[in-house]
């Protein structure tokens, strides 16, 4: 039948064929055995012929014909060499592995075991590349499959590393039987790990619960003190009794618990109460005060917080609140003070404005130091520092203090540490800049510090407004537009490079330096478009002229919900540039949402704060006291306590921070033996995301710690080439550069145990680099083609031209479940 068609085909006139046709044609009778190409391969086959004709007359060499025949059938080898794989249980094979392999093959009869012979070779090829040894080169493979929650069988192990263990030469050495029992012996150490972990939260949960069911309640604390009730209400109200829970009824009714034993034990002390007179009131318990209720006390500081932070307590200071909206010249104003100043520290809330200020203090003369959850550069006599605003460092006064971003106060993630810095930074005149929305939650924790407040408002610098809707052809040069997680973003970036349109991207899973270096592309006008998420709505100097909104709805990692006036105002506010443009522009995608919204939030007054009692969580030392005093080195057990028992939900001061992800690690660190509990409470500390394998990696690295063995730093996996490389392989290297920032913070903390800093930082710098390059090489490929259909450079796509992806205005908006910008729990330390 095949060549029953091919003679149809030849017999038709010469002048009725096209000129690929013909070339196909004359080269298929040229090369005399039969190619047997398929009537489903030829329509294929012609375009290949084509591409490689240089006029209408021109033949094809018998090379060409066997690589255009390779071409066309490249696509259903790499398809049946995923399938073998599969079935072969080898998921460590990826789609780029099969095309590589493809790609190398040029006999277009190849059978199956040269295609695999193929495929051999490239894995060989990405083992080498990986890594300097092939325990870590496992590693790195075992933290990719994890990261698709596929856990490897004692089989697929065994296969695995076989393989690396060949590419090594180690294939007669016995080494591949190594690494797997080495693989064996880690798994029985997982599962014991999990067995104790379970079983200690078992036995802290029972302790908790007999704990509990031993309180009782004020009607019978007369009886064990032998006193009177209006004696106890006098000592409650004194702060003298240790309260063990505190509960409020539905009708508003507080209800107070207390330990028998604790109360027994300061039954020697009832005398001396009873002389003392009503004046006497103590301030707070100290240690000692009370036996055995020292530990109760000490963390009984979170209802009053500001009394944890000593230092600051000693000193005089005054707050400077600075509010305005973007590009009103908050920094500027602070950091002109704290250049003028004889020490001072500069808090951001990511490492990259850390940096930001940092540089700000250099570039006025004054030397700084940096100090980030990763990172430390340390300026010999310099007495500025530029840090996160969760490295704030407590007992070192300084003359100024900038604490930025202060409407972070209310995020229920991060919101405690800007609770903390406010409350806890040892400076004499604080600088506490944000949005106007912060100014009720900041007068308030002025009044629990008793320090004096003066008020600075700022008015934007060039004027922002609404600007109706439009579409993606006709975005201009210096528009951002902004989506809401990263895939989104990618999807506009690949729907406007179709349309031939130069992109710069910002999103929370790229590093700081990415970020910058996109940035930098979009600023200089080497990308005309930039497309982004929120993230850019702290940091960056952008030369933005309008912000152009794809959606006016995000998913917060709770719900899906409405942007608020204030996100509207931070991201759109980032229009306009001073010095740039004469005004900032703010729109939306047509179909993607209102103008009216945007041009109501953009006019709104600040919302208003219905939550006042600003967030605190714990430290080191509240959990130390805690632990001591129940009388256990359990971490899961003393954060169970602290959120269980001791700062009650309706505290008229204080919320208590969520604890969730700090809980899931303690109870996940309790099978791990040989850590105390500050090494724990900071690994509980450890800024990871619980959606890549965060927490067990994070087990694991403990226990190889608590064992006395080096934690290796992650590899960088096989980087493939710019070009080759696709939206899986960027975010596989976003994830092993997010393993990173937690290596590199433990690092700094224990830096016996995570000695290979150097090499750390290596490779974050590679990942960094190669990042920014595939971003680079793609827009510049884009270019290239734009180039070579004719210089195209008109309005929107060239006539004719199809978008790679729907049209994105029309496309539904799909929340994705996850939090984008911000991993769950601590981060940008």
């Amino acid at each position: 039948m095949k060549h029953k068609t091919l003679m149809i085909e030849h017999s038709a006139p010469a002048d009725a064929l096209s000129p690929a046709e013909r070339a196909l044609i004359h080269a298929e009778e040229e090369f005399g055995t039969p190619l047997d190409i398929t009537p489903r391969e030829r329509p294929t086959m012609l375009r290949q012929v084509a591409r490689r004709l240089e006029g209408p007359d021109a033949t094809l060499s018998r090379e060409n014909l066997l690589e255009a025949l390779c071409a066309v059938r490249r696509k259903n080898w790499a398809a049946q060499l995923m399938n073998v794989a599969r079935r072969a249980g080898e998921v460590w094979i990826s789609k780029l592995d099969t095309q590589e392999a493809a790609a190398r093959i040029h006999d277009p009869k190849a059978d199956m075991p040269a295609l695999r012979h193929a495929l051999d070779e490239v894995l060989l090829q990405r083992w080498q590349e990986m890594g300097d040894s092939p325990r870590s080169v496992l590693e790195d493979v075992r933290a990719d499959l994890a990261d698709t929650g596929l856990m490897l069988s004692g089989g697929q192990l065994e296969k695995l590393s076989r393989g690396i263990a060949a590419a090594f030469g180690s294939e007669d050495l016995g080494f591949e039987d190594e690494l797997r029992l080495a693989e064996e012996r880690r798994a029985r150490e997982q599962a014991d790990i999990q067995a104790r972990a379970e079983r200690k939260r078992t036995r802290e949960l029972e302790r908790l619960r007999e704990w509990e069911s031993r309180l009782i309640g004020f009607e019978a604390v007369p009886d064990v003190l032998g006193c009177t009730r209006r004696e106890a209400l006098r000592w409650i109200a004194e702060n003298r009794l240790p309260i063990a829970r505190r509960e409020t009824r539905h009708d508003g009714i507080e209800l107070f618990f207390f330990d028998p034993a604790e109360l027994q034990k300061i039954r020697p002390q009832l005398s001396t109460w009873r002389g003392s007179s009503k004046g006497d009131r103590p301030e707070k318990l100290d240690r000692g005060t009370i036996a055995g209720n020292a530990a109760i006390a000490r963390v009984a500081a979170l209802d009053r917080f500001a009394a944890h932070f000593r230092t600051a307590r000693s000193l005089k200071r005054r707050i400077t609140l600075v509010t305005g909206p973007t590009n009103s010249g908050k920094s500027h104003t602070a950091l002109n003070a704290l250049a003028a100043a004889e020490s001072g520290l500069a808090l951001a809330p990511l490492r990259l404005l850390a940096h930001e200020f940092r540089e700000a203090m250099l570039s006025r003369g004054v030397p700084a130091s940096l100090s980030t959850g990763e990172e430390r550069i340390i300026m010999p006599g310099a007495r500025h520092l530029a840090a996160t605003v969760e490295m704030c460092p407590f007992n070192n006064p300084v003359d100024v203090a900038i604490i930025d971003e202060a409407q972070m106060l209310a995020d229920p993630d991060r919101g405690a540490a800007w609770t903390a810095a406010i409350m806890g930074v040892p400076a004499r005149h604080i600088f506490v800049l944000g949005a106007a929305d912060c100014i009720p939650l900041v007068k308030r924790i002025a009044e629990l510090c008793n320090d004096p407040v003066d008020e600075i408002h700022l008015e934007r610098k060039s004027p922002l407004k609404a600007s109706g809707t439009l579409r993606l052809d006709d975005l201009r040069p210096n528009d951002a537009v902004i989506a809401f997680s990263r895939r989104e973003v990618l999807d506009l970036r690949a729907d406007l490079m179709s349309r031939n349109r130069r992109v710069a991207v910002v999103y929370g899973a790229l590093s700081p330096e990415v970020r910058r270096a996109e940035a930098a592309r979009f600023n200089n006008g080497e990308a005309d478009i930039l497309v982004a998420t929120d993230a850019i709505g702290m940091g960056l100097n952008l030369s933005i002229r309008r912000v152009v909104f794809s959606a006016l709805k995000k998913f917060d990692g709770r719900q899906t919900r409405d942007l608020t006036s204030q996100e509207v105002k931070q991201i759109g506010g980032r229009a306009g540039r001073y010095g740039k443009h004469e005004e900032g522009l703010v729109c939306v995608l047509a179909e993607a949402g209102s103008p009216t919204f945007v041009r109501r939030m953009l006019e709104a007054s600040p919302e208003p704060i219905v939550e006042l009692r600003p967030l605190v969580q714990p430290d080191s030392d509240i959990v130390r006291a805690v632990a001591e005093e129940i009388g256990s080195d359990s971490l899961y057990g003393v954060l169970t306590r602290i959120k269980r028992a001791v700062l009650r939900p309706d505290d008229p001061n204080y919320r208590l921070a969520d604890m969730d992800q700090a809980l899931e690690i303690a109870a996940a660190l309790e099978g791990v033996e040989g850590l105390d509990l500050s090494t724990r409470w900071t690994y509980a500390m450890c800024p990871i995301d619980e959606r890549d394998n965060g927490i067990q990696r994070l087990v694991q690295w403990a226990a190889d710690h608590a064992a006395g063995r080096r934690v290796p730093p992650p590899g960088t996996g096989r980087l493939p080439h710019a070009e080759q490389a696709g939206r899986e392989e960027l975010e596989r290297a976003e994830k092993r550069h997010k393993r990173l920032v937690a290596w590199r913070w433990l690092a700094l903390r224990f830096p016996e145990a995570y000695p290979a800093q150097e090499d750390a930082e290596s490779n974050t710098t590679a990942l960094n680099d190669w990042i920014e390059q595939v971003l680079r090489t793609q827009s510049r490929a884009r270019e290239t083609q734009r180039q070579h259909r004719g210089g195209f450079a008109g309005r929107g796509k060239p006539p004719g031209a199809k978008p790679a992806t729907k049209s994105y205005p029309s496309s539904p908006k799909r929340p994705s479940g996850k939090k984008d910008d911000r991993t769950r729990g601590r981060k940008k330390r």
